[in-house]
């Protein structure tokens, strides 16, 4: 795993400073600490930042063909490389390293653009073509690899696989975009193509950017989709077993390297399945890696330890504390714009242990949104059925009255939770998931924003973001619609975003096996019964890995990598959640309503309401703007069209 930086002029061949472009690779060193490399020519500057995992004595970048009229800067791993190197020798190409890397230069030559669609992999990569005078850039298909880009007033590109390598540039455009801001406060992060700040964008999942000296910036284009055809007409136990067998030759393709390798073991399903697979694939015990809670509400350790102990793993834990919260002002600082998952925290500690024993870990990321585990998509399933029954012009006034008289009652037990049903039951399918997966809902929001930043936002609502790919989907079924939303803004904005800087924090590439394109592919064409049968999530993966696992981590109720926000607010947190609410750092931006601000620190810490999902938001916002410097004055009025 590595980091990779880049500047190009679109215009002309001026030199850029060297100084400038060390900053930029200098300031992910944390990305790749073994080597960093950089390659200048009249208007092109190439940097990286080396984690070595595949042939380490030859895979130094930039790396180049074999006339060095093409170079390439690459994070990540072409899985499939073994097999393209005789596919391009008998091309004519030659190859002078054993990298992965080096697949992509002659890739480029062969094939051009089309490039990409041969990859099995993660990946992001800038490519340069002197003689066509092109710049190249890609991204993987599922968005598990990072690449942000800025065009600059002088005509420059700069991309980075951080924004931090963005924010180097004096040029960049740091005021912040309110439609980031509204993205955030309703996801919890800020959902592709936009970042926090109006300058900078990133590369969405299965995009690339093609840019020649000479000529306009084009849109970036797509090269891959996720269709969910639901026609397969496979019966269980076939589908089963064509499960294990793709499992097995996706866990086997990343298990290549040339460094320690492990697996994260969380005493989920997904992470067990990895290792149950790995563990039948290796000679050797695998090394495995699970963070416990002192907190029993939180713990999922004993569970680990069964799959542990079946497989004989090597297995190491430690423990994290419930009052673990040092870390807030540094995960502000490691994501580089606003990002509200609290299970950062853990993810944060368990690639810090990870890193001690290993250089690569694999990871279950990525089976909730392709099996149908959450259970949100059960929930909205149910939803569905009753809005498939009556019209949405009697729904909405119906159960809009309904939404707006239940109250709200965390307290009470889940079944006379209705407000939210309610309010779903009101809305159009798309509409009613984003708002059962928004942290501050459309009427807290509207609460929260002051006067004068709801102009700013001109009614841009982060619904949008859900409606674009919506329309994009090709599927009217109630589960494959959640879950192609959930692949193209959950799994990318939140968990990959997560994992990656987590990660590369501590210098640890994670892998992902269960985001292997070709099986979610295989996985889309599946019948939705298959994957949520009554009220079991993850149908068909359970069922195929029974002979693998232990009934009780199969079908236990879900828990989740969570930590107890609610009881650090209104405890130890107590005083620094309410400095941050009610200080001057939120007050001076003018983005926020003083009046809800103070409403949900002191209903929270009353006890009347449980506000911990939006207080947290907020904290790590202010964070954020405390840190990062971006005060009052900064918010740019005008909305950035995608």
């Amino acid at each position: 795993m590595c980091g990779i930086a880049g500047l190009f002029h679109t215009r002309d061949k001026r030199e850029f400073p060297r100084d400038l472009v060390q900053r930029m690779n200098d300031v992910q060193f944390h990305r790749g600490p073994d080597e960093g490399g950089v390659h200048f020519e009249p208007g092109v500057a190439l940097a990286h930042r080396r984690l070595s995992i595949i042939d380490l004595s030859t895979g130094q970048q930039p790396l180049f063909n074999e006339d060095g009229s093409v170079a390439v800067v690459f994070n990540g791993e072409i899985y499939n490389y073994q097999e393209l190197v005789p596919e391009l020798e008998r091309c004519g190409h030659r190859f002078h390293t054993r990298s992965d890397t080096e697949v992509i230069v002659h890739a480029w030559e062969e094939w051009g653009e089309d490039c990409v669609r041969r990859f099995r992999g993660m990946f992001a990569f800038g490519l340069w073509d002197r003689k066509r005078e092109t710049l190249f850039l890609a991204r993987d298909r599922l968005g598990v690899k990072p690449l942000y880009y800025a065009l600059l007033p002088d005509g420059s590109l700069a991309f980075g696989s951080e924004l931090k390598v963005l924010m180097q540039h004096p040029a960049l455009d740091r005021r912040i975009d309110p439609c980031a801001v509204e993205e955030y406060f309703a996801l919890g992060y800020v959902a592709e193509p936009r970042t926090i700040f109006v300058g900078a964008r990133k590369l969405g999942p299965a995009e690339t950017l093609t840019v020649r000296r000479g000529e306009a910036v084009p849109a970036p284009k797509s090269y891959w989709d996720v269709r969910f055809t639901l026609d397969n007409p496979i019966g269980l136990a076939d589908a089963a077993a064509e499960l294990t067998e793709r499992l097995r030759e996706s866990v086997r393709l990343r298990m290549i390297a040339e460094v320690p390798l492990g697996a994260f073991l969380s005493g989920g399903v997904d992470s067990s399945a990895v290792v149950a697979t790995m563990a039948g694939l290796s000679g050797d015990p695998v090394n495995t890696c699970s963070i416990a809670f002192d907190d029993p509400a939180f713990d999922e350790a004993a569970f680990a330890q069964q799959v542990a102990g079946r497989y004989r793993t090597n297995h190491y834990v430690e423990t994290v504390q419930s009052d673990d919260f040092e870390l807030i002002d540094k995960l502000a600082v490691l994501y580089d714009e606003p990002y509200a998952d609290s299970s950062a925290i853990p993810t944060w500690r368990v690639c810090q242990l990870a890193r001690r024993k290993v250089t690569v870990a694999l990871s279950g990321d990525g089976g909730d949104e392709s099996f149908g585990g959450y259970r949100r998509y059960r929930l909205h399933m149910m939803e569905e059925k009753l809005r498939a029954s009556l019209p949405l012009g009697v729904r909405r006034p119906m159960f809009g009255v309904l939404g707006r008289l239940y109250p709200k009652a965390d307290w009470a037990p889940r079944v006379l939770r209705a407000k939210t049903t309610f309010q779903a039951l009101a809305r159009d399918s798309v509409q009613a998931y984003f708002h059962s997966v928004s942290i501050l809902r459309d009427d807290l929001r509207r609460q929260l924003y002051s006067s004068t930043f709801k102009a700013q936002l001109g009614g841009y609502n982060a619904l949008d973001v859900f409606r674009r790919h919506a329309a994009n989907a090709g599927t009217d079924d109630p589960l494959a619609l959640v879950q192609y939303l959930d692949l193209k803004t959950y799994l990318v904005g939140d968990i990959n975003t997560k994992v990656d800087r987590a990660s590369m924090a501590h210098s640890l590439e994670v892998r992902e096996p269960l985001m292997d394109h070709p099986l979610v592919e295989w996985l889309a064409t599946l019948p939705s019964c298959l994957k949520v049968k009554g009220n079991e999530g993850k149908y068909l993966f359970k069922k195929a890995m029974e002979p693998l696992l232990p009934h009780e981590v199969l079908y236990r109720p879900k828990m989740g990598f969570a930590v107890p926000l609610a009881r650090w607010f209104r405890g130890p947190l107590k005083a620094r959640v309410r400095e941050a609410m009610l200080g001057g750092t939120l007050a001076s931006t003018g983005l926020f309503n003083a009046d809800t601000l103070r409403h949900l620190v002191d209903a929270h810490q009353s006890g009347a309401r449980d506000y911990s999902a939006p207080l947290w938001t907020l904290l790590m916002f202010e964070s954020f703007v405390r840190q990062s410097g971006a005060l009052a004055g900064s918010v740019e009025a005008s909305r950035v069209a995608v």
